[in-house]
């Protein structure tokens, strides 16, 4: 949707960092907004040489011949000059990875709008997707909002919902979340523009926070029921990766499915220990759990690269009765 030439196209600050904010970056670009200033982190050490690395926003903005900076806050003296002095109306920030202060956000005209990657006022905070996938949210989604200093608090300028599958990892539910989040920017711009547009408080009611993850809490507790281990890897792929102990080496698990019965491991019982192989097929390796067994599927021992589970029963001579943990 390209914006109206019935008005003055407005003036755009664009702050974000990561992948899903390139994503929207590049949906405006597409729109025919075009940003008079990006801010980005500072570049940071990758991979295995530890090299600086452009943000994904960076490498995009460079591309469009966009102005970028890379102050460590947005919230010095300097840099609320240096903002003030682009005269945005509106000043746009998807994951920029900073909390903003009073004096940023009464810069542009129109005020500083954020898109979130959750249905506000559930998991306000860090990490959204992964946290909705391990409670077993059925639903989620994108919120654009008017920003305060509270954390993901203001009023709702436009949202926009997505299913969580069975099948939705953190990484394919990102890469959903940031497309639909890119085509819903836009069109609220142009109503914010046109002043066709109300913003609404959130709900009081159904706040929830999506703490930032830590590599602590994707190591396995096999006592838990198969259902929520199934949601765990799944919410902590890409990162962390859910983690267990094989051999007394880290073994981490990509891809699995609950199994709910018995039945379903050749009427072997849920009496077995929690963390047992209790049976090898040509789908993968099932481990009880502590309700339920798991199949893993694609998993990943220490300093190698991915692979079926099934693979591993020759190289590592697996047998039925090992035990993780």
């Amino acid at each position: 949707m390209l914006p109206s030439t019935e008005y003055h196209s407005p003036r755009i600050v664009f702050a974000g960092t990561p992948e899903f904010a390139a994503v929207h970056l590049e949906g405006l670009l597409s729109s025919g907004y075009l940003p008079c200033a990006v801010y980005t982190q500072p570049d940071r050490p990758a991979g295995r040489g530890r090299r600086l690395q452009a943000s994904p926003v960076k490498q995009l903005a460079q591309g469009h011949n966009l102005p970028v900076f890379q102050p460590h806050t947005l919230n010095t003296p300097e840099t609320v000059r240096q903002i003030a002095g682009f005269h945005p109306d509106i000043m746009i920030v998807v994951a920029y990875g900073v909390i903003l202060k009073q004096a940023v956000l009464d810069i542009p005209r129109l005020g500083c709008i954020n898109v979130h990657a959750s249905l506000l006022p559930r998991w306000r905070g860090a990490a959204p997707i992964q946290r909705a996938i391990a409670a077993g949210d059925r639903e989620t989604g994108v919120t654009i909002i008017k920003m305060t200093e509270a954390l993901d608090a203001g009023d709702i300028l436009a949202s926009s919902s997505w299913p969580i599958t069975e099948f939705s990892t953190s990484a394919t539910l990102h890469d959903e979340l940031a497309r639909l989040g890119s085509s819903l920017l836009p069109p609220t711009i142009d109503k914010l523009v046109r002043g066709t547009i109300t913003a609404h408080p959130q709900p009081k009611q159904g706040v929830t926070y999506a703490h930032k993850l830590n590599k602590q809490e994707a190591h396995i507790d096999w006592s838990l029921p198969a259902v929520h281990l199934h949601r765990l890897v799944r919410a902590f792929n890409p990162w962390p990766v859910a983690t267990t102990i094989l051999r007394g080496k880290p073994f981490r698990i990509l891809e699995a499915i609950p199994l709910k019965t018995a039945d379903a491991v050749n009427g072997l019982h849920t009496t077995d220990t929690p963390g047992t192989l209790v049976a090898i097929t040509n789908d993968g390796l099932d481990i009880a759990t502590g309700d339920g067994f798991l199949r893993l599927q694609q998993v990943q021992l220490a300093g190698r690269k991915p692979l079926f589970a099934r693979e591993l029963v020759n190289g590592l001579s697996l047998k039925i009765g090992e035990q993780l943990g």
